[in-house]
């Protein structure tokens, strides 16, 4: 497990962090987000040991982390860190042998990622040769090359058409499979809500929200109900105790609740009106999550 734990992080009179904490479980794909300016990628820099917290802890399976550790950690950069005119094959086995590989075990971690992310046409192109796309895809095979326990990723996705973030979704899940933790920061909301286990919500340099995409949801989800009865007319729900208003969503009702009102007379009068086919809350999107949490 990855744990941060109190990191604060000043620059002059700017706190970038301000005891930011949480956890990353290993086999866990973890989203960390949060506005411009929040502290991901200072957080991110500290994990790395690029920079160090003025105060706080980072921890890897319990202890402190120290150099050695840090070469089993996997980092993609959201600034390429490429060399451009080196071929990809090449580049790829170079970041393995930086990591300790022998050379043929380098050269074979090449060979297998330029197959699983697609690039087997372009292995012997160079790194500047490629599109955006093609040198993203490479950047992750760079993080991956030395088959790290740990993947700290910052935005990913970015640039990326719809093929290319499948490949790098589907390669992700399978470290994540095998028992990898992966932490990633990233604007793309949709994204994190569709392929993240768990998230952290930052702001200011600190934690507002963490949990599961469900619980997340869960919590932050409107009083309003979603009902659908068969055949009614739209005016079953007027005069119940609580309900603030009713609109029409297609077939269903949208039901808003004050905080105190009893969901099961809605649900009474909706059984009286006729066969109910569906009737349940509506759930926040993590986007809805994350304007909530970050509002000043």
């Amino acid at each position: 497990m990855l744990e941060l734990e109190g990191l604060t992080r000043r620059y002059g009179s700017v706190t970038a962090l301000d005891g930011l904490s949480f956890n990353v479980p290993e086999g866990t794909m973890y989203g960390f987000v949060g506005p411009n300016g929040s502290g991901k990628t200072t957080a991110m820099r500290i994990v790395l040991g690029v920079l160090e917290p003025d105060s706080g802890a980072v921890r890897w399976r319990g202890a402190p982390i120290d150099a050695a550790g840090r070469r089993r950690f996997g980092y993609m950069p959201e600034e390429r860190g490429l060399y451009p005119k080196m071929r990809v094959a090449d580049q790829l086995a170079y970041m393995a042998r930086l990591h300790g590989f022998e050379a043929a075990a380098a050269g074979a971690s090449a060979d297998r990622l330029i197959e699983r992310l697609g690039l087997s046409e372009r292995g012997d192109a160079r790194v500047e040769e490629l599109s955006l796309g093609n040198q993203q895809r490479v950047q992750l095979g760079a993080a991956l090359a030395h088959e790290p326990e740990l993947l700290v990723l910052d935005e990913p996705f970015s640039g990326l058409d719809p093929d290319g973030v499948d490949v790098l979704a589907s390669v992700l899940r399978e470290r994540v499979d095998a028992g990898v933790a992966v932490v990633f920061s990233s604007h793309q909301l949709e994204l994190v809500e569709r392929l993240c286990d768990a998230v952290a919500i930052i702001a200011r340099g600190h934690l507002v929200a963490s949990g599961s995409v469900a619980e997340l949801r869960d919590r932050e989800a409107r009083r309003v109900l979603r009902v659908e009865v068969e055949g009614a007319p739209g005016g079953w729900a007027d005069g119940i105790d609580g309900v603030l208003g009713v609109e029409h969503d297609g077939d269903a009702l949208l039901v808003g609740l004050t905080e105190s009102a009893d969901d099961q007379l809605v649900l009474e009068a909706a059984r009286r009106a006729g066969r109910v086919r569906h009737f349940g809350p509506v759930r926040a999107t993590l986007a809805e999550v994350f304007r909530e949490t970050v509002a000043p």
